[in-house]
Order: C-alpha cells, then sequence, then structure tokens
C-alpha cells in the first residue's frame, strides 16, 4: 500500500555490516508492532526482529547478537542494524507493521499487517 518503504540492501561478503532503514508514511504505524522479516528462494518467511511500542525488542535466535532493531520517530524510520553477516542471512527483508493487539514477541504478523516490498540482501562467503 506504499505506507512501508525498505532501502538499504546490498551485497556483502561474510562477517559485514548493512543497515536496513523502512520509511513509515504514516506516523501512527510507529506505534503499532514492528518488524523485520526474510524470505530465502525456496523457503518460508522467517521473523527477524521485532519492537513494540514501548521499544521492546525480540530477536530470532540465529540473529541474536548480531542483529539490532531500533526506530526513530523523529524522522519515522525503523532500522535494522546487521553485523557479522552469514552467507545463511541472505535473502529478501521486509518490514512490516501490525495494528493487530497481540504479543509482538511473537514474531508472526496477523493478516492485517502492513508491509514494504522488501529489500534484498546477499552475503557471499
Amino acid at each position: 500500500r506504499g505506507d512501508l518503504m525498505e532501502s538499504g540492501g546490498g551485497s556483502v561478503e561474510a562477517g559485514g555490516s548493512l543497515r536496513l532503514s523502512c520509511a513509515i508514511a504514516r506516523y501512527n504505524l510507529l506505534n503499532f508492532c514492528l518488524g523485520w522479516f526474510r524470505q530465502a528462494p525456496g523457503k518460508e518467511r522467517e521473523g527477524v526482529a521485532s519492537i513494540d511500542l514501548f521499544a521492546t525488542t525480540t530477536y530470532t535466535d540465529s540473529v541474536q547478537g548480531r542483529f539490532t532493531i531500533s526506530k526513530d520517530h523523529a524522522k519515522s524510520i525503523l532500522y535494522l542494524q546487521m553485523s557479522s553477516l552469514k552467507p545463511e542471512d541472505s535473502g529478501m527483508y521486509f518490514c512490516a507493521a501490525d495494528p493487530t493487539p497481540g504479543d509482538c514477541t511473537r514474531l508472526s504478523p496477523s493478516d492485517d499487517a502492513y508491509w514494504g516490498q522488501g529489500t534484498q540482501v546477499s552475503v557471499s562467503s
């Protein structure tokens, strides 16, 4: 719907870093459960990280300690700082905003979630 737009993807070598950004067009979406998700070819979409209204963050085990999710209300942007990247981190990364009240830590957005178009991340070994 154009409310979310990702950027910052690219190709890096293993061990490198990238910072993904998600521009959020409607300010009220910043108060929803926000998250980053990724999908590799032939695999199901996977929840990577989430941040709720109170800035409580959750990470999937495989990125814990390497990725950091944050949001900037002044700029209306959601970030995902990715460090120590591995080839298995490759995929299309999507940001989402979920207006349905629920447990943001589950990394499982509802059918009413808003989604961006995605940005590609490729990590070579």
